[in-house]
């Protein structure tokens, strides 16, 4: 088989890992979210047929079905996969189903903590308000994306959240100058776009006064003395 580099991310640093959905059509979302979960195509990552490669390693895999065991010992429930997949052809990798789980509270630890797997935690919320606090409730804050067809709403969110980068009606698509990074504990600093080279300079101030007169802060010769 001939296979093609195909962009692929089994283990990313913006993955939406926690989804949040109003209760009105939480379940429908849920329905929707397992069919097309059962639909990703596992395999190979330089095959262009591909959808979800493996793990990068054994140790990051068995750390994924740790957190797997915790969630369900919380009480969450596994509405799909948290599996080894089988068939010959994915055994040699380290590879694992695509995870979604429900009736996950904000405290819960899969919904705190950074699994770096396929694991997407549903959690339902009633207000706007409550959806902020919800997103805001964790160490960290590198990335979230808004799903709205009210623009409005989506910018006084996008605002109220506590993150570096938020995407509207979008996910993991970034341009080469606009900035990335995060807040909390996602990080410091950014990458990308001109102030990236600022992270990489520093700023030397440098006041020369070129005027005739003599000037002296404590002269009592009448002139006001300013700052600037």
């Amino acid at each position: 088989m001939v296979c093609l580099v195909h962009r692929q991310w089994p283990q990313t640093c913006v993955q939406g890992s926690r989804l949040l959905v109003h209760r009105s059509i939480h379940d429908e979302v849920v329905a929707e979210l397992v069919r097309r979960a059962g639909e990703i195509r596992l395999g190979d990552p330089q095959c262009v047929e591909t959808q979800m490669g493996p793990m990068v390693s054994a140790k990051q895999r068995d750390l994924v079905e740790r957190y797997i065991r915790i969630g369900l010992e919380e009480g969450a429930h596994l509405a799909f996969g948290g599996k080894r997949p089988e068939g010959n052809d994915l055994s040699a990798g380290y590879f694992l189903q695509p995870t979604i789980f429900t009736d996950v509270s904000p405290s819960m630890q899969i919904a705190q903590e950074e699994i770096f797997g396929p694991v997407v935690c549903v959690i339902p919320f009633d207000t706007e308000q409550e959806a902020v606090a919800i997103a805001n409730g964790t160490p960290f804050g590198l990335a979230t994306s808004i799903w709205t067809r009210d623009i409005a709403r989506a910018h006084r969110v996008a605002h109220a959240l506590q993150c570096g980068i938020t995407w509207i009606n979008d996910h993991h698509r970034i341009d080469p100058a606009s900035p990335w990074g995060g807040f909390k504990m996602s990080g410091i600093g950014r990458e990308n776009g001109l102030v990236a080279y600022e992270e990489y300079t520093q700023i030397q101030n440098i006041i020369v006064n070129l005027s005739d007169q003599e000037f002296d802060w404590y002269a009592d010769d009448g002139i006001l003395k300013r700052y600037s």
